[in-house]
């Protein structure tokens, strides 16, 4: 897997002071996508030791509510198992923090990936520009949903973080 960035006190991509890991690869090609240099799956950096020990360094700080994993998209098929490995590791290390994703894919497309059973929110679903606000909270476009994974599982329908 490759990556462009590991970004720690973030405040945009989900609930708390996050740590985002920012991936390389995705085929949505949004239109005014706001990282189209995360597109191609070859770009960015390798994933390696080092990076990895960075992000559980930054990850380990208390102040730190959880990790996001966005891009990109960390969800392009050649991204799954290594995004599924460190959110299971990340789940294993820190219990009490939380994993959110961002993808291109809708919840019903993904649903089935072991991932997704360790998440506890999701945001899904292409950008799409004409649907744009900037008063969303934790989203781009108004088709995107913003989903607590949990209670989505628990109760077989979607269920909507707020």
């Amino acid at each position: 897997m490759r990556y462009h960035n590991i970004t720690t006190d973030d405040m945009l991509n989900g609930d708390g002071l996050r740590t985002v890991l920012w991936v390389a690869g995705c085929t949505h090609h949004c239109e005014k996508c706001q990282n189209p240099i995360t597109w191609d799956i070859d770009g960015g950096i390798e994933f390696d030791e080092a990076a990895e020990e960075e992000l559980f360094q930054k990850l380990a700080y208390d102040h730190i509510s959880g990790i996001t994993f966005s891009g990109g998209d960390p969800l392009h098929p050649q991204n799954r198992a290594e995004v599924t490995r460190l959110a299971k590791k990340f789940r294993e290390m820190f219990p009490k923090k939380t994993v959110w994703l961002y993808t291109g894919y809708t919840y019903e497309e993904i649903r089935g990936l072991e991932v997704v059973d360790f998440c506890d929110v999701i945001v899904d679903g292409e950008y799409i520009d004409a649907q744009s606000d900037p008063k969303l909270h934790w989203k781009g476009s108004a088709n995107q949903r913003v989903i607590d994974v949990k209670e989505t599982k628990r109760l077989n329908k979607i269920v909507l973080f707020d």
